[in-house]
């Protein structure tokens, strides 16, 4: 209970029963009223009035039609079609098919009162060589798209990669052709499009583009290269990233903004002393070495230049003054945290261990840390204060099912992000620079490795069918929008 919480105060003015009425019935000259309705109180919950509130989906997981009007081969529908590459065979051949069924789509966004769509373009539908000349029937997809949401009040936010690189480019990221191509690509489409799109987003999550592909061999395109030749391909994903954002710059209309969708490891202090504090950000930044850390500082920490030896990337004149090109919003995908403590030592912190009854859901990463919602924003702020910060993915898996009665009530995953929301919102109260929420994700769709066995969305796909029905979570998350506050 909070201190200072006056009880009688409570019963009174939230249940709507007035003092008199409270004093007689102890009398026992008056029966008690039936209780009403709680009143609304979101003061000390809400966002401010011009918060943005979205959900999230990428190319590949969501579109389907992976050979409608022109688009060539990425590397993740060749990847998916190895055996054993994923969960029960699945692949994105079809996925929610939101492709032909965008307006549809659109229309659950409308029908949740969100006023923006995070979606990732399909580079090999633009290119579907990657480069040479693009495919207008691919580009003409995207117009109609932006058209629809804007139709109904609903802004893009446009990634311009989300891991589906197109498997037409020699080498892929091992090949600085490939990051030549990519700014091309960024010059095209922002050309095209930002007279409508107004914001753009080069990349999501750097590690899983290059660490999961190409050391560890668990995401497309499945390699498992040495340490040197893994760095270089680190290298190369955050130098395509700086020269699209030039490229962005010196193409799109005045007034478009430029970012990333970053999953940045998020450090939560154990206790909130200044001393814990300190350590969350120093293990923020030397967990970033490689990716958010030069972006935002236009170097890499000499830390891990000396870790790596001669492991450490071959960095060419113009790379680093490319690689930390400014930028309008910093975008943060959090899921989880990790706890740390201060220590006496030359690092300065440790990280610690999970207990074997720490909660998760039904994936064993995603391990419940509502206080990442907070420290992560908080932690990037204070290490680097970006412009604005924008929390671009926010969801949890769940096996959900459909009732008898045809409903889904994902409760699981409104207790998680009732919790993670209320700990944003905290960050947003202390003035961090938070400026909008994108929950991942609208639909049900196909999860990387995991295929379609695990759910993430609001709306419920049968993948027969492609039936979208709304989940409990969405009744909730167009409350919260439509209050701009917490419920």
């Amino acid at each position: 209970m909070q201190k200072g919480w006056n009880m009688n105060r409570i019963s009174r003015r939230r249940f709507g029963v007035s003092t008199a009425a409270v004093a007689a019935a102890a009398m026992g000259s008056l029966s008690v009223p039936e209780v009403a309705q709680p009143e609304v109180r979101t003061a000390s919950r809400s966002f401010p009035r011009d918060f943005v509130w979205g959900c999230a989906t990428a190319a590949y997981q969501t579109e389907g039609a992976v050979t409608k009007d022109g688009r060539g081969p990425s590397i993740w529908d060749t990847f998916s079609h190895q055996p054993g590459k994923i969960a029960n065979g699945d692949t994105g051949d079809i996925a929610d098919d939101s492709y032909d069924l965008y307006k549809e789509d659109v229309r659950l966004l409308h029908n949740l009162g969100a006023n923006a769509y995070r979606m990732s373009i399909s580079w090999s539908r633009i290119f579907p060589a990657g480069t040479g000349q693009p495919n207008p029937k691919g580009m003409d997809h995207y117009d109609r798209v932006v058209d629809e949401l804007l139709a109904n009040g609903i802004s893009p936010y446009f990634t311009l990669f989300h891991w589906d690189l197109p498997e037409a480019l020699p080498g892929g990221w091992q090949s600085r052709d490939t990051v030549k191509a990519f700014a091309d690509y960024a010059s095209y489409v922002s050309r095209r499009l930002s007279d409508r799109v107004k914001h753009f987003m080069t990349t999501n999550e750097f590690g899983n583009m290059s660490d999961a592909g190409y050391r560890y061999g668990t995401f497309a395109p499945g390699l498992h290269l040495p340490p040197g030749q893994a760095n270089q391909v680190r290298h190369n994903v955050i130098l395509a990233h700086g020269l699209a954002v030039q490229a962005i710059r010196s193409s799109a209309a005045p007034g478009t903004k430029v970012g990333l969708a970053q999953d940045p490891p998020t450090f939560i202090p154990i206790i909130e002393t200044a001393e814990h504090i300190k350590a969350a950000q120093r293990a923020t930044r030397d967990a970033s070495s490689y990716f958010l850390t030069p972006i935002l500082e236009g170097k890499y920490p000499q830390s891990y230049l000396e870790r790596e030896g001669t492991n450490a990337p071959r960095v060419e004149p113009g790379d680093m003054e490319a690689i930390g090109s400014k930028l309008d919003f910093v975008g943060l995908n959090i899921y989880s945290g990790t706890y740390v403590c201060a220590i006496d030592s030359a690092q300065g912190y440790r990280e610690l261990g999970r207990p074997a009854s720490y909660p998760h859901m039904v994936l064993n990463w995603l391990g419940i840390a509502p206080e990442a919602l907070y420290w992560g924003p908080r932690n990037v702020s204070e290490l680097w204060q970006p412009k604005a910060i924008l929390i671009t993915e926010n969801g949890c898996p769940s096996h959900d099912a459909v009732t008898v009665a045809g409903t889904i009530e994902d409760t699981d995953r409104l207790m998680y992000l009732r919790n993670y929301l209320t700990n944003l919102q905290r960050a947003v109260a202390e003035g961090y620079p938070v400026k909008g929420y994108f929950l991942w994700s609208l639909l049900d769709n196909f999860e990387w490795t995991s295929g379609y066995s695990v759910r993430l969305g609001i709306h419920y796909v049968d993948y027969k069918t492609l039936k979208r029905t709304p989940k409990l979570t969405a009744e909730w998350y167009r409350e919260v929008i439509a209050r701009n506050a917490l419920v």
